[in-house]
This record gives structure tokens, sequence and C-alpha cells, in this order.
């Protein structure tokens, strides 16, 4: 059954608020046709006893078609305008810095509304908006599921599900826990993620499922926005298909630009379709494109840089490992390249059982003096440090970034020998920025490694991690083979382009890119 009067109630509601964001603050919400849609089929499809038919929508679609603003609407109309006394609604997300995005939208949405601003108490330090006419509150909640059991839920919204990091949070809320209310609401709103063993793709199965007719639940309304697998992702006509507010909130100038990079950049490839098409991608992409780098391989001789100021990279791994250190001397015009000097030692006792193991031909390298070995069956730390005092005495160090983990002995003996020694995390923030510029420079063929056949065979089995913002770095659990040179590589390229550039530093204009 569909009751107009209360589908239109809702649009009407939702119409009464304003957008907060850009060009649109200030300005009306009038819905765009899918986010009608939606509104009128969960707020008007009704059972015979008058109360919603659906108490779970599951809403999956590309990045900025205005998610965001669509559920604030929806929390505000939950909490104030379906004539529910002490209705509770909870913004759920991975983090309540996650979930405090709709919250913050939401609350911009009341400032704008003389109506509900003189009707809602905002309690801030605790993210809750009280309506006092019905004493109800839409409050943001953190993850930690075991503090939730024992809500009386009327509403839960939970804003990009696929970063649940797991199902915990999301059993407590959904399950049972609106049991006490005669028509709860769950809104799942999401953008599609990587992991297909996650809570949010299972909704996503179901969702496909009811769509296809393969199954069928009354109570679940579904609504997936996307390209399929094998549609050709660089057209445009699939952009529109997968994106219903393009044209309006997304701007396809910016569209076109996102595909081009990614079109020279496998892991902005994937990027573009998980985040632009909606598409269930793979979160890790074997990253470096080969021909690229090896087109890099112009001759560099030592000598020619005696004397040149260049940063270091230091990957210690493990003690039984491979330890790689990289330097890398930054152009000192437009005619020069950034030069990349990379050095790496393995135990001498374990080499032949590494060769015979791995496959690889750590003992060719050896010979042809591309690596090092250390006595014993584990890296001699002491011998790494004197060889990198050398280095010192012949180029100007200015700084040597590195990895925190495992290296707190040595970087004490490194400062102690007058070396500059700067912390480096290994996480996105860290990372994103120079992987990137480290891939942009290939492409550009502004880098010389003079065809390191361990840096290359580093660079070729460098495998990256995609976070829901689009940062990215190199991942060493999918990375089966060793990367350690290009992680150190990548550390030395920050602090060079940081520091040495002959036009300072890209990510003082640009920084990480976050949506």
């Amino acid at each position: 059954m569909f009751d107009e009067a209360k589908a239109q109630r809702a649009v009407e509601f939702i119409r009464c608020l304003k957008h907060t964001k850009g060009r649109w603050r200030g300005q009306a919400f009038d819905l765009l046709p899918w986010q009608e849609t939606i509104i009128r089929d969960v707020f008007g499809t009704v059972k015979e006893d008058g109360f919603r038919q659906y108490n779970t929508a599951y809403v999956e679609i590309p990045k900025k078609n205005g998610k965001s603003e669509l559920a604030a609407g929806v929390e505000l109309y939950m909490t104030c305008g379906d004539n529910e006394w002490g209705a509770e609604v909870y913004g759920c997300a991975s983090d309540r810095q996650q979930a405090s995005i709709v919250f913050d939208v939401a609350v911009d949405m009341v400032e704008q509304c003389p109506a509900l601003k003189k009707r809602i108490k905002p309690v801030m330090s605790v993210k809750r908006l009280v309506y006092k006419p019905t004493n109800s509150f839409y409050q943001v909640l953190s993850a930690e599921a075991y503090t939730k059991h024992g809500l009386n839920v009327h509403a839960v919204i939970f804003d990009e599900l696929h970063s649940q990091p797991n199902r915990e949070l999301f059993d407590v809320m959904t399950k049972g826990s609106g049991d006490a209310r005669t028509q709860p609401l769950f809104f799942l709103i999401t953008t599609a993620g990587t992991d297909r063993h996650s809570v949010c793709f299972e909704q996503h199965q179901k969702a496909e499922d009811i769509l296809c007719g393969r199954k069928a639940d009354p109570t679940f309304y579904p609504v997936i926005y996307g390209a399929e697998d094998d549609a050709d992702w660089t057209s445009e006509e699939v952009w529109y298909r997968a994106n219903p507010s393009l044209g309006h909130t997304i701007d396809i100038g910016k569209v076109r630009n996102a595909c081009l990079s990614a079109r020279d950049n496998p892991a902005e490839e994937n990027i573009f379709r998980q985040l632009r098409l909606n598409q269930w991608v793979k979160q890790s992409t074997r990253w470096m494109q080969m021909e690229k780098w090896d087109a890099c391989a112009f001759p560099v001789d030592e000598g020619e840089f005696l004397g040149r100021e260049c940063y270091g990279g230091l990957d210690l791994s493990s003690s039984i490992d491979i330890t790689a250190f990289v330097l890398v001397f930054p152009p000192r015009d437009d005619t020069e390249r950034y030069v990349f000097l990379p050095y790496f030692w393995i135990p001498e006792e374990n080499m032949a059982r590494r060769v015979r193991r791995d496959h690889v031909p750590y003992d060719v390298w050896e010979k042809q003096g591309f690596l090092e070995t250390t006595e014993g069956d584990v890296i001699h730390y002491g011998f790494i440090e004197s060889f990198i005092e050398d280095l010192g005495k012949r180029f100007h160090i200015k700084e040597i970034a590195f990895d925190r983990w495992g290296a707190v002995q040595m970087v004490q003996n490194l400062e102690g020998l007058g070396f500059t020694v700067v912390p480096f995390g290994q996480g996105f923030k860290d990372m994103s920025p120079p992987t990137k510029r480290l891939m942009e420079l290939v492409l550009e063929r502004n880098v010389a490694h003079g065809g390191h056949p361990v840096l290359r065979w580093m660079m070729d089995n460098i495998f990256v991690r995609t976070d829901p913002a689009g940062n990215i770095k190199p991942d060493k659990e999918k990375s089966t083979e060793k990367i350690d040179g290009a992680v150190a590589a990548v550390m030395a390229l920050d602090r060079a382009v940081r520091n040495g550039g002959s036009t300072g530093s890209v990510y003082d204009e640009r920084g990480i890119l976050s949506f």
C-alpha cells in the first residue's frame, strides 16, 4: 500500500531544510529525482495497519552525489517529524569522526531553519540534538559496540557502511534494538567498498538479490547506483548511469580529469571505479607500470654527485632480511631529474638458503655489486652505520627518513655520527603524497635510477592499499615479495620534494586528498 500523504509529509519536511556546503549553502533542499523517489518509497509505503513497510533501506551510490545531505535530512525527520515520542535516533560510522560528518550537516541545517532552531537544543560536547516537543534526540555514536546494548532505537543511520572494521556495531544496532518501536528504520548509506567479506558486502548482495528477483524481503528497500563490473569505465554514458547527481552536485569536468589521470595509473583506476562508479574492486593493486619505470633507466654515475645535497630513506625490515638505504638527489634546475642511488644489505650466511627458497638471484646481484652482504646470519647494523657514515663523507646527506619500527638503536647511532634523522610514519597520511608523487615523476620520465636491478625488482613487487578517501600506501602484506627499497625510496623522495626541489613542495599546495 502507498500512503501519498505520508510520503508528501516527509518530502515537504526535507524541502524546508537548506543546503550547507559550497555554492549550494543557504538554498532550499529541493530533492533531486533519485532522492525524492527514495524518500517517497521509504516513508510512503505502508502495511495494512498504516505503519511503514520498510524497516531497512540500503542506498549504495558513488561519492559526491549528496549522500550526507540526504542522510542528515532523514535523521532530522526521524527525530522531529515522525510523531514518535522519545525517539532515539543514532548516527553511526566506522569512527566518531566519520559519524560526525552527517551530524555537522544536520546541525547546520537546524541553524538555517528557524522553526527547528527554537525547538532543538544542541549538546555539542556529546554530539546530540534534543528535540524538546517530543523529548526525542539524535546522537552520534562511536564504534565501541560493546557499550551499545540496551538502546531503544527508533532509527539508525549508518554512513559509509563499507568502512566498518567488523560487524559488531552493525549487529548491536540492528538486531533487536528497535523491537520496542512500532516502525523503526535502519537507513544504510554507503559507497562501494573493497572487502567482499564485510557486513556491507553482505547487505550489498542482499540488495542485488532483491533487485534481480532472486530473493524477496518486503521490509528491505534496496537502491544501488553503479556501473556493471564489465562496463567501460571510461565511458561518459556509464558515468551518468552510475551518478544520478552528475551535472547537479558533480561537475562533469572533474570526473573527466579524474578519468584521464586514472588511465595512466592502475592504482587510480581502482579508486576511480570504486568512488566514481561504485564498483566493488580489490583493495590492493599491483602499482608500478614497469615499462614506464624502465624508461627512466638513465645512466647514473656516483662520481658526478660528490658533494651534492641529497636525502636518505632507511628501511631496516627485520634483522634476518634485506635492509635498504636509498639516496635521492633533487634536481637543481629544470634540466635535471630526481636521481636515485640505492644500497642493499643481506646477511651473508642465509643468502644461499634464500636464493634456493625465494628463487631470487641475491648471489648474482652480490657479485655484480648491486647488493652487499654482512657477516653472520643476521644483519650487522654496525657495518651499515659505517657504510652510511662513509656515504656522508662523499655526499651532503641533509636528512635521513626512517621507519620508526625497529630502528631505535641505529637512529641513535646515526645521530651520534652527526646525521639529521627524521621519523617517517608508514600510514596513509605520510606515505600517500610521496607515493603518488613518485608515480607522477616516473610517468614524466623525471627520474633517473640507472636500471638498478634490485630496486627494479622491488618496484615491480609493490602492491598498494587505498583508503576510502583515495589515499594510497605500499602494502607490505599484499606485496608477497620484498619492497623495502621501494619504501626507502618513497621516504627519501618525500624529504627531497619537501626540502630540496627547485620549486618547493607539491604538498604545500595540494596535500592529501580527502572527501
